[in-house]
């Protein structure tokens, strides 16, 4: 008897436990559950994996720029390149192009031509050419003006704080970069000293910072 009595508790707790994972049983279909939205992990943020196109119903690819942006010999001679770099990546621009370079005297002549007749030519030319820079491109939401904004007024003293130039410099000849000042501009500058191209290739962060 008592045999029995175990056999039967033992039914009894199985079952219990069984309604209580499933639920009692329905003698209705019940309807296959919604899918849920799939979600891809970059690093330490899950996000969902469908919002990170940039390519959304704004067009917002449509309004992506390139600039020309050049570290002068002053900023690599003074160690301000990484901060030039820093302001630019921090604001959520993205670096497809970048390279240290000795740049020739006629290089430099092309890219600064329509100062030619200007009568600090001659003294441009030899501070341009008195150490290595460095050249970069930058892509992203209209980065040509933002990027002449990042940057400040050609005259330091004119530039606001919190502008590279603004922080950085003091002087009109040592003003440590260039930025291009118009769209157009940023292609030809771009041409003439990455003749090799640029990269294309896809930023994780994307999706964070434009909707």
């Amino acid at each position: 008897m008592e045999m029995l009595r175990l056999v039967s508790l033992c039914a009894i707790v199985s079952t219990a436990l069984s309604f209580v994972a499933t639920g009692p049983p329905s003698r209705h279909t019940t309807a296959a559950p919604t899918a849920r939205p799939t979600f891809a992990a970059w690093g330490t943020r899950v996000v969902p994996s469908r919002s990170m196109s940039l390519h959304g119903s704004r067009g917002l690819c449509m309004a992506m720029e390139r600039t020309y942006i050049m570290a002068k010999p002053d900023a690599v001679q003074r160690g301000l390149v990484s901060d030039i770099i820093g302001r630019f990546e921090k604001k959520g621009y993205k670096l497809v192009a970048l390279k240290l370079v000795k740049p020739a005297r006629s290089l430099l002549e092309e890219h600064y031509d329509s100062l030619k007749d200007k009568a600090f030519f001659p003294s441009l030319m030899d501070y341009m050419t008195s150490g290595p820079v460095v050249a970069m491109v930058w892509e992203g939401k209209n980065v040509v003006a933002t990027g002449r904004t990042m940057l400040g007024a050609t005259n330091p003293l004119e530039s606001a704080p919190g502008t590279i130039r603004g922080d950085f410099s003091i002087e009109v000849g040592r003003n440590i970069c260039h930025g291009s000042d118009s769209v157009e501009n940023a292609e030809r500058e771009i041409k003439l000293w990455f003749g090799e191209g640029t990269i294309d290739w896809s930023s994780h962060s994307q999706g964070w910072i434009y909707e």
